[in-house]
Formats: C-alpha cells, structure tokens, sequence
C-alpha cells in the first residue's frame, strides 16, 4: 500500500508526510513499537506558536519524537523535524504543529483518547492500558476536565443548598453547594467552617448573593451565620433528613443507652426479667434509626414490636421521631405551626431529658423548618452527590490532589441545561 493511503487510513499529519515505517518486534519487558518517519511538506506555512504569524524564515530545526495512538497494539512514535521561526514579533519560537500541543510530547488525538478514558477508569488503569505514567494521565485529565467544564455559571441563582462530606478518615471535611434546581455543583472547598464557605460567596459577589432566596442546609450555625451576613433575602430551610438524623443520634440514641445502663444495674427479686430486658434492647440502634417501612423482614418487625411494648422510654422517643417527619409533608405554615406546637407539648410531657433537650433546640429554629412550607426544598440531592463522592474516592483510592478531585465532583454532576 502506498504512504500516502496509509497515511490518509491513520488520519494523517497535516503540514508532515510519511516517508518510512520502522516495526519492532515485542520484547521481554516492552511492547511492540512501530516508528514512523515524517518531513515536512514542501512549501506548507510555518506559524509561529507564540503570535500565529506565518513565517518564512527559521532560526533552525532539530529531531523530534513523540508519541501517537497505539496501531495494532503496538506502541506508535513519530520521528519528525521540529522548526523554530525567526518570528520579528516574538524572536525564535518553536513552530506551532495544530495536532501537538507546544510542550507535549505526545498527539493531540492521543491525549484526547487518555482524557475519554479516564473519565471512566482510574488512572492507574488508564496508565497501564497506554503505557504512560499515571501522573501524565492525571495531568492531561485534570486539564481536560477544566476546558470541558469552562468557568462556573453562577448568574439566575434563586436557591442553593449545602452541605458536608468527609475528603478523608481523620474528620477531614468539604463543604458542596450545589443548584438544587438544575442539579449542578457549583463549588467545593476544603473544610466546614464559616471562614471555608467565604470563599463561594466572595466569588458570587454581592449583586448575585441579593438574589439569592433559600438556601436548604442542616443546622450547622456555620453555614447559617454565612449565609445569613452574605444574602440578607435568603431564608434557611432545615430539611427533614438532617433533623431526623440529629434526633436519631441525640434522642433515640441517648435514651437507648440511658435505658440499657438503667438494666444493667437493676437488682432484687425481679432480676432475671430485667436482664430479659436489657438483652432485647442491646444491639438494637439501627433498628431504631431506620424508616419502619423499610424494615422488610418479618423478623426484624417482630422484634421492634418487642423493644417497643418492652420500654416505656423507647415507645415514646421512637412514636415523636415518626410524627416529627409528619412536619414536612405540611404546605401552608400556619397548619404547621399548629402541629409543631401540639408535638412541642408532648415532647416536653414526656419527662426524657434528651428529648426535652433536642425540643427546646428545635424551638429556637423553628421559623427555618416551617420556611420549608414556601421552599420545598431539600439535601437528597447532596445525599446522593456524596454517595457519589465515596464512590469517586473508592474508584481512585483517594485523591491528594483536592483541586483535581473537586473538578471530578464537578464532572459528575453537571447539571440539566436551564
């Protein structure tokens, strides 16, 4: 087959043509490598990389090797004459090749090949399939990945919501604000504190964080504080999840393990049911944290009947957690706020000491959990985002690099177009 077929079947290299092909055989520790010889065309423009001026003259010409997508499973270098220009505009200058980047040493077409690749694979898998350094991978990935998703969007934003996730064990934290109405993250930054979520409303500016009217959240008073000196209009909306979740760990596992130490030091005539007791209690937390409808086995339904007729304290604590969530299937707030006070009422009757407590906490915040009858919003999305995140952490076995991880985060979660 003549060069010029070969060349035209392989995609060619404009400005260059194939004048020999040289294969090796594989070897012991490398694989087969095929290289190609390249010259330049006669009489085909030289641009200068720095201005893109055509230029005449050059300064003087050296070998070149790089590397092109793998042809027949064999390794591909190219062997071609690399020009600097007399540019009068910038002085010597390598010449621009439209299919290499100025300082790489590998194609255009191959480094876009590794960057689709890595979108769906660790690098390390990606280095290996290619042959490459895993770092080249991330590299070129990481520099694909911000030309793909362009500078943030940040204009016509009504509503975000934010929340937490763990970069690493150690209570290493991000904080993720997300556009809950286009399901796009917006922005990542390393830690939860107040003075760590600064920087996404600096970047939003004043104009655009007047705008903003709602912003869903757990309770953390760092990001309330925040958010409430950044966008004076928004109004905080505590959702469901965060709130059954602290009442979980403040409430139902406080009473649990206040009840199983009440059994343990029990004693008289009445100790072998009270040791009967105690065992039906023990072991019994996410039993008492999980949704009753999801309780699927039968066996796991008789024995939350059993804790429940078993202890007085539980029964309780476990009834207010499932008419808590009632709350906020509420849509005008003076219905809920009636419901609110009537559950306040009882959850104080109660004479439990941390249910009395995790009351009068959600007493002073009740005006940003009711605000959820005009904002129907909520962090399921983030919830998912974060699954996503562990799912990203566990593909990679963790990322040291947290700009390039937070570009991944971004990747995954683009949004839907407006």
């Amino acid at each position: 087959m003549a060069y010029d077929e070969i060349t035209a079947l392989l995609g060619g290299w404009p400005g260059f043509e194939l004048v020999a092909i040289e294969r090796q055989p594989a070897r012991a520790d490398t694989a087969p490598q095929i290289t190609l010889t390249l010259r330049a065309v006669a009489g085909a423009p030289k641009r200068c990389s720095g201005c893109d001026l055509v230029v005449d003259a050059v300064h003087d010409t050296s070998e070149g090797r790089v590397c092109d997508l793998p042809i027949l499973e064999a390794e591909t270098w190219l062997v071609l004459p690399r020009s600097r220009v007399a540019c009068p505009r910038c002085g010597p200058t390598v010449e621009a090749v439209p299919w290499l980047d100025r300082y790489q040493r590998m194609t255009l077409r191959f480094a876009e090949s590794i960057a689709r690749l890595a979108m769906q694979l660790p690098l390390q898998h990606v280095a290996a399939w290619y042959g490459v350094h895993w770092t080249t991978v991330k590299a070129i990935d990481q520099r694909a990945l911000a030309t793909r998703l362009g500078p943030l969007e940040l204009d016509g934003l009504r509503v975000l919501a934010i929340d937490e996730f763990a970069l690493r064990k150690g209570h290493r934290y991000a904080t993720v604000i997300v556009d809950p109405l286009r399901k796009r993250v917006l922005w990542v930054g390393v830690g939860r504190a107040r003075e760590d979520v600064r920087a996404f409303f600096t970047l939003l500016g004043p104009a655009r964080c007047a705008q903003i009217e709602a912003v869903a959240m757990d309770m953390s008073p760092a990001f309330g504080a925040e958010v409430q000196q950044h966008c004076p209009r928004a109004q905080l909306v505590f959702d469901l999840f965060h709130v059954v979740a602290k009442y979980g760990r403040e409430v139902l596992d406080r009473i649990r393990v206040d009840e199983t130490n009440k059994l343990a030091t029990a004693a008289g005539p009445n100790r072998p049911r009270v040791r009967a007791q105690r065992r039906v209690i023990k072991g019994t937390r996410w039993l008492l944290l999980r949704n009753r409808a999801s309780l699927t086995r039968h066996a796991d339904r008789v024995r939350l009947r059993e804790l429940l007729r078993a202890n007085r304290a539980l029964f309780i604590a476990y009834v207010l957690k499932d008419d808590l969530k009632q709350r906020w299937r509420f849509r005008y707030p003076a219905a809920a706020r009636r419901f609110w006070r009537h559950w306040y009422r009882r959850a104080m009757a109660s004479r439990l000491n941390p249910l009395q407590t995790f009351a009068r906490l959600l007493a002073t915040k009740i005006d940003d959990i009711i605000s959820h009858c005009r904002y129907p919003l909520h962090t399921g999305l983030l919830e998912g985002i974060n699954n996503k995140i562990k799912v990203l952490k566990r593909t990679a076995y963790g990322y040291r690099d947290h700009a390039y991880f937070f570009l991944k985060i971004r990747a995954a979660f683009p949004g839907i177009p407006s």
